[in-house]
């Protein structure tokens, strides 16, 4: 396939557009600036906030969309640029796959939770889930429209456990957000990336699928873990809630502290999906960055 991607050069498009890569698709990468490409084949200039590039980037020859983009934060600037890019794959049947993720789910209590349960977004997400529904609405027009939510993203050296292993280095020992009893539903990147192909190569129109290998990862172990990966010795203390947001802002203080327990079972059972890289503590305690 000639697959158009955008947010080709972010942490987890990066490993997308190896995957796929390998697997002989042809990636097109949508970016801002041509010259930040540094890869070889045909590229398209674009912008969320600018729909009219969009919409010429996903021309004939395009067999796939995957957004992988970071949302700008405005509701009306996803949905105009969302509209952009599937106006072109309207009535094709090509796919459209969209990029969301588990915190549209809230938080879940004890019991894993699947793709059809409800979403209750915390305000970092908040209008994510009206975006879902646009997307899988566009089944309903000839696209093969599909929703991935990835869990929190770990491997070669990115993602919030990188993070954590940065506030390790600074502060002496390890810090998680909220309470130890909080649980994080999570994935290697290239477990993920792996999940992306997949889904292009199988999923049917209106799936959607959580990208989620380990589905209750104590968030207390995780900061342990990035203390030893930072030279200490596995050590870890709560950052309260009110102390995070004044460092990092109330939603993303919110995100961190949120406890989830999310499946990841259904891209198993539909895709074949078999995540196999290494666990996270595994990775950060024994620096096995994949």
């Amino acid at each position: 396939m000639r697959v158009l991607v955008l947010g080709a050069t972010g942490y987890i498009g990066s490993a997308v557009v190896a995957r796929l890569t390998l697997e002989g698709h042809v990636v097109v990468p949508l970016v801002k600036d041509a010259t930040a490409w540094e890869g070889e084949g045909p590229v398209r200039v674009g912008d969320l906030t600018d729909p009219a590039s969009l919409r010429a980037a996903v021309t004939d020859e395009v067999d796939a969309v995957v957004n992988l983009a970071t949302p700008t934060g405005d509701e009306a600037v996803d949905a105009a640029a969302l509209e952009a890019l599937l106006a072109p794959l309207r009535g094709t049947g090509r796919a459209f796959v969209y990029t969301s993720g588990v915190w549209v789910l809230g938080a879940t209590g004890d019991a894993p939770v699947d793709e059809d349960a409800a979403t209750d977004p915390i305000a970092i997400v908040g209008y994510r889930p009206r975006i879902e529904e646009r997307v899988l609405a566009a089944t309903g027009e000839d696209v093969r429209a599909v929703v991935v939510r990835p869990g929190i993203v770990y491997g070669r050296g990115g993602g919030i456990p990188a993070m954590m292993t940065g506030w390790a280095g600074q502060h002496g020992t390890g810090r998680y957000v909220g309470s130890a009893a909080t649980r994080w539903p999570m994935v290697h990147v290239d477990d993920l990336a792996e999940l992306y192909a997949l889904v292009l190569a199988k999923a049917e129109a209106g799936t959607v699928l959580h990208g989620v290998a380990h589905e209750a990862v104590p968030v207390a172990a995780v900061a342990a873990a990035a203390d030893l990966a930072a030279g200490g010795t596995g050590r870890a203390e709560p950052w309260p809630v009110e102390g995070a947001a004044e460092v990092l802002g109330a939603p993303f203080a919110e995100a961190l502290a949120l406890h989830q327990v999310v499946s990841g079972r259904r891209a198993a059972g539909v895709l074949g999906w078999r995540p196999s890289r290494p666990y996270v503590l595994t990775e950060l305690a024994g620096g096995t960055r994949g």
